[in-house]
């Protein structure tokens, strides 16, 4: 049997580079190497893409670049500009976070150049990076979430005392298009606004903003994979000492503890399902997703955000929660190639 030749991209110009590195490390460490003919693929914070040949560990400490050679993309494949060579591809996995990654560009990119691409196509990967729009389609398809007012940098917006009478504080302050929790604010009073709403904008590419109401509760995730079938990981829950799950909390449980299953009842974990399931069909997604949600104080789960590149280090909430349904991190990563191909196959 002929292995697949799998591109691995990794890097990006977005504030989650480094994510992207260690989820890129993991993958690499765990594929079934019998299975493919990997070519890896890095682009530098400046944009370029380059072919690296190098060990893993160079991925993980962002040493990558000295042993890499300038690529230009081509139909189903790369070029090495110095070595004048072609190297063809039959899939690509972008292990991207953030901007031109989890935003519909590469999608679209590797749409033109032909090559079948793992998770959401150029629809559901703008829709759900566009934090306004993901909540536009909830209320459309009556999916509950949180109440929400979007800002805009060139507009007329609401003043404080306008948002405080159709949303009661605190409020939670994000940026519609980034990740990680970058930008994110928790907002008790006035005197925190105008700094949130600031920095929120600095991470935001397309100068939008949303102030949303801070649910009393906690969060769970479900992780979701399939196209026209779907499977359901089994549901997480996120324990907070303070207010944001940031960027520390996430990637080095500082402040926060996972638990996976989440400690909900079976009744509870079955209706998160169901909603997750019904979140992703409504935000177009495809291939895989995580689906984040709040269990509220009063027992009612509501919708927060979807992330169509979740981390993907072995013991990333995504994989984990595939894990605890029966689903190993390398067979996770070949049904995602196999739902890849299928589309391609579909077309």
């Amino acid at each position: 049997m002929n292995k697949i030749r799998l591109g691995v991209i990794f890097g990006g110009q977005s504030s989650e580079y480094s994510v992207s590195l260690h989820s890129a490390g993991s993958f690499l460490r765990s594929v079934h190497q019998d299975r493919y003919e990997i070519t890896m693929i890095g682009i530098s914070m400046d944009g370029g893409f380059y072919h690296y040949e190098g060990n893993i560990e160079d991925i993980e400490h962002d040493h990558w670049q000295a042993h890499a050679k300038p690529i230009a993309w081509v139909h189903k494949g790369i070029f090495e500009i110095e070595e004048q060579k072609l190297i063809e591809m039959d899939c690509i996995f972008p292990i991207l976070h953030g901007k031109n990654g989890e935003d519909g560009s590469i999608q679209g990119m590797m749409n033109i150049l032909d090559l079948p691409i793992v998770g959401c196509d150029v629809l559901g990967s703008a829709i759900c990076m566009d934090k306004e729009v993901m909540h536009r389609l909830f209320e459309l398809n009556h999916i509950p979430a949180a109440k929400y007012i979007c800002l805009y940098a060139h507009g007329d917006n609401p003043t404080f005392e306008e948002i405080e009478r159709q949303i009661p504080l605190p409020w939670f302050v994000k940026p519609c298009n980034a990740g990680s929790s970058y930008g994110v604010h928790y907002v008790a009073d006035r005197s925190e606004f105008e700094s949130a709403i600031q920095d929120a904008f600095k991470y935001d590419g397309r100068g939008k903003v949303l102030v949303e109401e801070a649910i009393d509760g906690f969060e769970i995730g479900c992780a979701v994979m399939g196209d026209e079938h779907l499977t359901v990981g089994e549901p997480d829950e996120i324990e907070l000492e303070g207010k944001v799950f940031d960027f520390e909390g996430k990637y080095e449980l500082v402040g926060s503890a996972i638990y996976c299953p989440a400690r909900i009842s079976s009744q509870k974990a079955a209706q998160a399902k169901e909603l997750a399931k019904a979140a992703y069909r409504t935000l177009c997604c495809r291939d895989m997703a995580r689906v984040d949600m709040f269990v509220c104080s009063d027992g009612r789960i509501v919708l927060n955000e979807v992330n169509t590149i979740p981390g993907l280090t072995s013991t990333s909430r995504y994989p984990t929660m595939m894990k605890e349904a029966g689903i190993e991190f390398a067979d996770l990563i070949d049904q995602l190639v196999d739902l890849a191909m299928e589309k391609e196959i579909n077309i």
